[in-house]
This record gives C-alpha cells, sequence and structure tokens, in this order.
C-alpha cells in the first residue's frame, strides 16, 4: 500500500485511490471550459455578453459549465441505473466505471467551492457553502457507499439545462418570448419527474436497503446523509412551486402592466429560478 492510498484509507475513501486523478482532472477541465466560454461567448453572443458587467460575465461562463458538466454527468450516469454490480448491493457495492462519474462530480464540485471563494464578495456565501456540502456528499461515495444512489441523484441535474437556458434567454432580451416558455413547460416537467417523483421514490428506495445494514454504516454518514436528503426533497417541492407560480405571473396577461411592474414579475422569477439552479448542483 502506498502513502497516498494509506491515507485515502485512514480517512475512509480508499477507492478513491483509483480515482483521485479523474478528479483532479475534472476540476482542471471546468477551468478551461471557463476560459473557453470567456473567449468564444463574445464572438457567438456579440449583442449580449460584452454588454454584461464583470459579474454577470461571470456568472454566465460559469452557467456555460454548469451546463457542460450536467449534461455529461446525465449521459454517464444513465448507464450505471442497471449496473448489475450495484443492483446487487446498492449499499456498498463498487464499480469503477461508476465511481469515474463521481470523480467527474467531484472535480466539478471542488472548481465550484474553489471559484465561490475566490468571488465570494460578488456571489455570496450561500455560493461556498452550497459547493462544500455537495463536494462532501459525492465523496464519501469512495469508501464506498451508495454508488448506486448516487448516479440515481445525479439524475437531478437533468432539469440543470432548462434552469440554464432560462437565465441565457432573459439576459439575451428574450424574457416573456414563446420559446422561453416552452422551456419554461418542458423544465417544469423535467423538474417533477425527475426530482420529485423518482427522487422521492429512490429516496424511500435508499431508507428501505440503508436500514437493515445501518449498524455497518458509520454514526456520521448516516446523519449527513439523511439530513441532505430531507432538506433537498423539502426545498424541491418549494423550488418546484415557486417556478409554477413565477412561470404563471410571467406569461398571463394582465391590464395596465407597466414596466415597473414586469421588472417585478421579472425579478420573482428569477430569484426562484436562481435558488433552483443553484439548488440543482448538490444532488
Amino acid at each position: 500500500m502506498n502513502t497516498s492510498s494509506g491515507i485515502l484509507d485512514a480517512l475512509g475513501m480508499a477507492a478513491l485511490s483509483n480515482h483521485w486523478t479523474t478528479l483532479l482532472g475534472s476540476t482542471v477541465a471546468c477551468t478551461f471550459i471557463m476560459q473557453l466560454s470567456q473567449v468564444f461567448s463574445p464572438r457567438f453572443f456579440p449583442k449580449t455578453y460584452p454588454k454584461l458587467s464583470t459579474t454577470r460575465k461571470m456568472n454566465w461562463d460559469v452557467h456555460v459549465v454548469s451546463t457542460v458538466h450536467s449534461i455529461l454527468v446525465v449521459l454517464l450516469a444513465a448507464p450505471a441505473l442497471q449496473n448489475e454490480t450495484l443492483l446487487k448491493d446498492k449499499v456498498f457495492g463498487y464499480e469503477y466505471s461508476c465511481a469515474q462519474v463521481f470523480a467527474v462530480a467531484c472535480g466539478y464540485f471542488l472548481w465550484d467551492t474553489f471559484f465561490s471563494i475566490l468571488h465570494i464578495k460578488e456571489f455570496g456565501v450561500g455560493f461556498v457553502f452550497h459547493g462544500i456540502c455537495s463536494f462532501t456528499v459525492y465523496i464519501f461515495s469512495f469508501r464506498p457507499f451508495l454508488q448506486y444512489y448516487g448516479n440515481v441523484f445525479l439524475m437531478y441535474e437533468m432539469s440543470t439545462p432548462f434552469l440554464n437556458a432560462h437565465w441565457f434567454m432573459d439576459k439575451m432580451g428574450m424574457t416573456g418570448s414563446l420559446l422561453q416558455l416552452i422551456n419554461g413547460i418542458i423544465l417544469l416537467t423535467v423538474f417533477f419527474f425527475a426530482r420529485i417523483v423518482f427522487g422521492f421514490y429512490m429516496s424511500y428506495d435508499t431508507y428501505l436497503n440503508v436500514l437493515p445494514v445501518s449498524a455497518q454504516v458509520p454514526l456520521h454518514l448516516m446523519v449527513i446523509y439523511s439530513v441532505a436528503n430531507v432538506v433537498l426533497n423539502t426545498l424541491n417541492i418549494y423550488w418546484f412551486f415557486k417556478m409554477i407560480e413565477s412561470l404563471v405571473k410571467r406569461f398571463q396577461p394582465s391590464k395596465g402592466k407597466d414596466s415597473q411592474g414586469k421588472k417585478r414579475v421579472s425579478g420573482a422569477q428569477n430569484g426562484a429560478i436562481k435558488a433552483a439552479n443553484k439548488g440543482s448542483l448538490a444532488n
């Protein structure tokens, strides 16, 4: 056993010794994608990107990275739901290819954490907290622990591209457009089935499989994952109804709606969308 393996084993993340290079590679890739966005966004969106403030340009680039990450992990995690090794042992099972997906996700969350710390004045401490929590939840999968369900909850990211598309449309002057309405309907549909219907069912399935072997699970992991699951499911319900409320307000016809009224509605919806958007990375 080499030194790094011994340290990771002592930390309770023995399997990470096979995946730490992928994790760090993912972090570097996120940085590279953000730099690509800074180069190509002004060329592809010359009427929008150059006019954004410095902070909004950073936010735009962050959304680009988020979109690429969400699409990638969904495509990688979906096949793992039928992995025979993990299906046989949903709690302690380990599969190299599936753990690679978690390494990619952890690399993104690590990048997200460092970026949020560097720009805490612009984005606030909440983004730092989000990055740390997301990283913590997935890094313990390398014990190994709950690798099957880790793939399950990465399916939450199915809604992220539509959340991000909504944000991009606002910045491109497409607020209230037919395309944004269609995207909003798709967003609500995907959010409902991926996060609430599928998510709640799989949360129940998680407890059914963990409780019989709970004596083999360290107490701190039981607490971390139980609290995270309850909080996230509660937030998903809250975000879902807030998005419905905001979407209805934005597109319903109203008499004498002035520019200030439109701004208030837009601000309310953007707040709900922004919260759900950031929260979607915690799955």
